[in-house]
């Protein structure tokens, strides 16, 4: 009972520590990493463990999916050459570097060791990055770069991971005896996650009750993962790529009354365990520290210190190198993007090797080392490490970084946005009766509101916009103000109450103005 109390006490400290982060306009990891960070120096707090094998599954797998159902496959497409520069060259060279400076800071440190902690250390997080930089609207480019970066570098770095965890466990390595192994697991896992993705949404379709719904999507997920597991497949490959089909046949076969909770819901998941993700890394490192020798402890230090600068480094000597073969041939070939984008410049390069923040990823995969394993406690401290230090001294630069360099690109979104809509209201329109009605003309004026362009603040409708916005927020609140009387004098029952309750809730969440412009009001 006693840790149970101390965990939510540290839970509901993490929240604040959000809070607080949100305003002060910084990426809550990073805060998040801080009080983890303090947890080190408070004497008596307890150090809760999780099996290894559990670990991966239990803060991987749903990090996977969210993000895999929002990957753009058309982004992906467009940014092939600098993601696969970031995802299999950047992962491999930090990977390299890492186990080098390691081995050569401690000569005792098996190869396999360090090589697992080079992995462990190499895929960036791209939650803090867009944290930072989607509220200033960089170009869109970026984004999509650090975000697929963000998907596919964990599952090439928690490949090599796999590797290394699974030598020391045979106390050799060989890659004649590896390689058939690992190319059957890759391609297994490419054609296993499309199937097992497109298995599940069936399932799906046919529940239409919301809680067994967004219950059976977790379960689909962590089900997925370890039978990956258990057929010696990839289960990082393998749920990202069911995430990916499940992003690409849901939104049509999803109806809006499960989907908006089911957002929710993952959204507080996520958040959720990227929280316990820190207070864990943050309760182990304390009994780390506490029984190192002092010698020891300032090896330990050094060599976290010196993996923290390696990481940084590695990442900005690649891209930008990547950054100046990419202008060249731009300025020598011509600039052909398939669609309106950022050119490449040095200002875009330096963002994205930068960009480098690590997370929850990195945690996890320490997290998940056995007991047993050698220099255990050596890599959990330096993991923890690069993720605070990734996260404090690129995590608060990179919005003066950005607002320094100034990219634009035309905001390509907002206009692709604007000819969406005038698609959906010619469609929408074309369904209507020609003969107008009362009901008909009513159902044309909400199709207006809807996805005509009175949504934009700075549109030429601006000022009938936010007119039309603080009336709906003023009528919706004296309705509220009127129903709570009523259920506080006894006129009406709770019963009816939560009805209406209800209804005014889904008014205020269906508001046009205020939905289209979430992003910017928050």
């Amino acid at each position: 009972m006693r840790e149970l109390e101390h965990i939510l006490a540290l839970f509901a400290a993490a929240v604040l520590l959000a809070a607080a982060a949100r305003r002060a306009g910084a990426p809550y990891p990073v805060f998040l990493a801080i009080g983890g960070a303090l947890l080190a120096f408070i004497p008596g707090v307890p150090s809760p463990t999780f099996p290894p094998e559990l670990v991966l599954a239990l803060f991987v797998a749903p990090i996977l999916v969210d993000a895999g159902y929002d990957a753009s496959l058309r982004d992906l497409r467009d940014n092939w050459a600098p993601l696969l520069g970031l995802v299999v060259v950047a992962v491999g060279l930090t990977t390299a570097a890492v186990a080098v400076v390691a081995h050569a800071l401690v000569p005792g440190l098996p190869w396999a060791a360090a090589i697992a902690l080079g992995a462990i250390v190499a895929p960036p997080d791209a939650v803090a990055a867009t944290a930072v930089l989607r509220p200033l609207h960089p170009p869109q480019r970026i984004l999509g770069i650090l975000e697929g970066e963000s998907l596919l570098n964990d599952a090439s770095a928690l490949l090599i991971y796999r590797l290394a965890v699974g030598a020391v466990a045979a106390g050799s390595f060989s890659v004649q005896t590896v390689a058939p192994t690992f190319l059957l697991a890759v391609l297994g896992s490419l054609v296993a996650g499309p199937v097992l993705g497109w298995l599940v949404q069936r399932l799906l379709e046919k529940v239409q009750h919301i809680p067994t719904a967004i219950i059976l999507q977790f379960v689909g997920t962590f089900t997925v993962w370890l039978l990956a597991e258990h057929a010696g497949l990839s289960g990082v490959l393998t749920t990202v790529c069911f995430a990916m089909t499940l992003g690409r046949t849901a939104p049509g076969r999803t109806p809006a009354r499960i989907r908006l909770p089911t957002n929710a819901v993952w959204a507080t998941v996520i958040f959720a365990l990227n929280i316990f993700a820190f207070i864990f890394i943050g309760l182990q490192i304390r009994p780390i520290l506490v029984e190192l020798a002092p010698v020891q402890r300032e090896q330990y230090l050094l060599v976290a210190a010196a993996v923290l600068a390696t990481v940084i480094l590695v990442r900005i000597a690649w891209h930008m190198a990547f950054n100046f073969a990419i202008r060249w041939r731009d300025r020598r070939f011509g600039f052909h993007p398939p669609r309106p984008m950022l050119r490449p410049t040095v200002g875009s390069g330096l963002v994205i090797s930068w960009a480098g923040m690590r997370g929850i990823v990195t945690l996890a995969a320490a997290l998940a080392l056995p007991a047993g394993f050698p220099a255990r406690d050596l890599i959990v401290l330096t993991a923890f490490s690069v993720v605070l230090g990734t996260l404090l001294i690129q995590g608060l630069t990179l919005k003066p970084l950005l607002r320094a360099l100034n990219l634009r690109d035309g905001d390509p979104v907002g206009h692709e946005e604007d000819a969406a809509r005038r698609r959906l209201l010619e469609a929408a329109y074309a369904q209507l009766p020609p003969n107008g009605s009362p009901a008909v003309d009513l159902v044309r004026k909400d199709l207006k509101m809807w996805l005509g362009h009175v949504h934009r603040r700075d549109g030429p409708q601006g000022s009938f916009g936010a007119e039309y916005d603080a009336a709906y927020r003023g009528a919706l609140r004296a309705a509220r103000e009127v129903l709570l009387a009523m259920r506080n004098s006894g006129e009406i029952g709770d019963d009816a109450f939560h009805t209406l309750e209800n209804d005014l809730d889904w008014m205020e969440v269906s508001d046009p103005l205020r939905a289209a412009n979430a992003d910017a009001t928050e």
